[in-house]
């Protein structure tokens, strides 16, 4: 089977051109693999590519879920198995393109998710008695249960939080035992992976910090009130994304339109530095490293130098 070919790195750093071009050189195909470009109707506030960005490339994974559910790391690999599957039977290459390292990991893996559905009934309680007792209690429960996963867990992260006791009480294993089993299967995909950054990361903030500028003017906002007019529930995970989450505050009355998007250049610039963080511990990337201005086709000679080397092309 061929490999896959994976474009990752921060937000704004270039991943959406990079993948067209690669996929352009090599006759291939992108699979998105950013958790809120899933979502139908968030094409400003998560940068989804336009028509004119894909050049005609066949684009995956890229407003599939309505944005009233809430899409699991799961789910995402499965279906995003399923079009890599397909474009390779049809002897084409898959080009994996986003920033979630989650993702991306678990696409590759193919394996190794511990049973668990979104609103499960098991959730569901889990969710009530959070609600009722307090992170606290649960945490000491998880404590009790699966020392290793507690000691891992941020208190405050409920979501983390749930997950592990979920997987507990849905399968009578810990997490910790779920992921120890799931290290030893070989994973279902080869990858070369090309990372995109910048060598000064002043160059990455700024660019980001007008990136956002460039969403309001194109109309972030009207973006988010459609969402609300369309029923999409505030605490959905779709409108809990960068960029939402604060247009949300704003048209609550809770923050001003300058603050609104002063939080959303901060929260970003925040994202894209905890991409790197996740990103910088997977030494099989190839990095390139943008100057102040990007030069795309030097960074396509590198990939395909690499890709080269590598027995992809």
């Amino acid at each position: 089977m061929k490999p896959l070919i994976c474009v990752v790195g921060p937000t704004a750093c270039g991943k959406t051109k990079m993948g067209v071009l690669i996929a352009r050189r090599c006759g291939g195909e992108v699979i998105s693999c950013d958790s809120m470009q899933l979502y139908r109707g968030m094409v400003i506030g998560t940068a989804a590519p336009t028509p004119d960005e894909t050049e005609g490339v066949p684009h995956h994974m890229v407003g599939v879920y309505d944005p009233h559910e809430s899409c699991s790391v799961a789910r995402y690999a499965e279906d995003a198995a399923r079009c890599a599957d397909d474009i390779l039977a049809r002897g084409a290459q898959p080009v994996v393109v986003g920033g979630t390292g989650l993702y991306l990991d678990a696409l590759l893996a193919g394996h190794g998710f511990a049973a668990g559905q979104f609103g499960g009934a098991v959730r569901q309680q889990l969710e009530a008695r959070l609600a009722a007792e307090g992170e606290d209690a649960l945490l000491a429960e998880l404590r009790r249960i699966d020392p290793e996963s507690a000691a891992r867990v941020d208190a405050a992260n409920h979501k983390r939080l749930i997950r592990a006791l979920e997987v507990w009480y849905e399968t009578g294993k810990t997490l910790s035992q779920h992921n120890l089993e799931s290290q030893s299967v070989p994973p279902r995909y080869e990858a070369v992976k090309l990372g995109f950054a910048f060598e000064d990361r002043d160059d990455m903030k700024a660019l980001i910090d007008r990136r956002v500028d460039v969403m309001v003017e194109q109309g972030l906002f009207d973006e988010v009130r459609g969402l609300l007019d369309a029923g999409v529930p505030r605490e959905s995970t779709a409108l809990q994304a960068i960029g939402y989450k604060e247009c949300l505050a704003y048209l609550d009355g809770a923050a001003s339109r300058e603050d609104a998007i002063n939080e959303i250049k901060l929260r970003s610039r925040q994202y894209a530095k905890r991409q790197l963080t996740w990103l910088r511990r997977d030494r099989s990337i190839h990095w390139y490293h943008w100057k102040k201005a990007r030069d795309f086709q030097a960074a396509l000679a590198f990939s395909t130098e690499i890709l080269t080397q590598c027995g992809v092309f």
